[in-house]
């Protein structure tokens, strides 16, 4: 079984690289259509929880997957808010939620460590 999950990370993990470097290219080749508009940023956020899910069912602390995808989705969706030209009503709340997240996570560190 940890032969299979350990798959299974690596090849989620590589599909979020993929969406996250060129959605475009990703979503033509498992859909057979291209990705324009808010597509492109819904899907890099989508790659941002694959790696995330990928690094949490690698062999370790799930922590770390959690705080891969909590820190990366706070800074890819505060940057979509000031240079990307894309701000909905809960784009800030979300940074901000993914902000506290985030910290709360990197404070769990220590007693993860300890286990």
């Amino acid at each position: 079984m940890k032969n299979a999950l350990t798959f299974a990370a690596v090849a989620e993990a590589a599909t979020g690289l993929g969406l996250l470097i060129v959605p475009s290219l990703v979503v033509q080749l498992l859909l057979g259509e291209q990705l324009t508009g808010v597509g492109i940023p819904v899907a890099r956020v989508t790659g941002i929880a694959l790696i995330g899910l990928g690094i949490a069912c690698w062999p370790g602390p799930a922590l770390v997957g959690m705080l891969t995808y909590s820190g990366a989705a706070t800074l890819y969706l505060a940057y979509l808010g000031f240079a990307g030209g894309l701000a909905g009503v809960l784009l800030w709340p979300a940074v901000a939620l993914h902000f506290f997240l985030t910290a709360l996570l990197i404070g769990g560190i220590p007693r993860t460590l300890r286990e």
